[in-house]
């Protein structure tokens, strides 16, 4: 009997349809929470900077200057951080630097609630224990959720994710000559779209799994190409790409003048002009 699969950091969609996202690991999130306390640490230490300027010019008093620390604590360690995280929807310094968003546990948008929770327990967490409490809970949790995330329902996402460089197939020039004579019009459209996908994907294989996979797509399509050409497994599947790319776009052009011919105007032109 098989393993039942893990689905616990499977998100789902309206249709219960799983949805392939990432959470943020715990070092980029630990770089991310760092950053923001560096954050909050300057505007704290800016308004001490005004309040000791404040106090020489005597504009603050001693129970003034108590309010002033106060607000200036509230400020720097509740109230920026809220307002970034709304007005960046649920993003920060810190998040952008390290490319990740907060959201809820079904991968929706956060809110103020949210928001107003994380920022709480980030004070008792973060600053009142030094980010042990933090520390602790995002190593063990499957999330790196800290304490704050588990009340507010939420975690941080990865929403950052390597370009894929564009990659167009060329006709390798060993197979210029099988390309005029080459028939490829019966490979099934599956298999073609898998030959496509390993294309894509080959550069970034380990060169024996590229070599294999290559071999074994080869090996399904030979029987629906003729004549056989003398050339690596790799590159006859370049090869079989191009042609059917060419052979489409040639049906597309037969089509559109076939459209032409029947409409009396060119596709794409209506009476009244080109169509945007």
């Amino acid at each position: 009997m098989s393993a039942p699969l893990d689905t616990s950091d499977e998100v789902l969609s309206g249709e219960a349809v799983a949805i392939d996202v990432q959470p943020i690991g715990f070092v980029l999130r630990a770089a991310g929470a760092i950053i923001d306390l560096l954050v909050g640490l300057g505007v704290f230490l800016l308004t001490l900077f005004l309040r000791v300027w404040l106090a020489d010019i005597g504009v603050l008093d001693e129970t003034t200057d108590r309010i002033a620390l106060v607000v200036s604590i509230v400020v720097s360690f509740v109230v920026l951080p809220i307002t970034m995280e709304v007005a960046l929807k649920g993003r920060s310094l810190g998040k952008l630097a390290v490319g990740g968003r907060i959201v809820r546990l079904d991968g929706g948008a956060t809110g103020f609630r949210h928001a107003f929770i994380r920022a709480l327990l980030g004070v008792l967490e973060i600053y009142m224990t030094l980010g042990s409490v933090a520390v602790l809970a995002g190593a063990f949790t499957a999330r790196s959720q800290r304490l704050g995330d588990m009340v507010a329902g939420t975690y941080s996402q990865r929403v950052r994710t390597p370009r894929l460089a564009p990659s167009v197939p060329v006709m390798p020039p060993m197979l210029a000559g099988w390309a005029e004579i080459a028939d490829v019009a019966r490979l099934p459209d599956r298999l073609a779209r898998r030959i496509s996908q390993f294309l894509q994907s080959a550069p970034r294989m380990v060169p024996a799994a590229r070599d294999r996979v290559a071999r074994a797509l080869w090996e399904e399509s030979a029987a629906f190409v003729a004549p056989i050409p003398a050339a690596p497994p790799e590159q006859i599947l370049v090869g079989i790409t191009v042609l059917r790319r060419e052979r489409e776009r040639r049906a597309l052009d037969l089509a559109d003048r076939r459209a032409e011919k029947l409409t009396g105007r060119r596709i794409g032109v209506t009476p009244e002009g080109p169509r945007a």
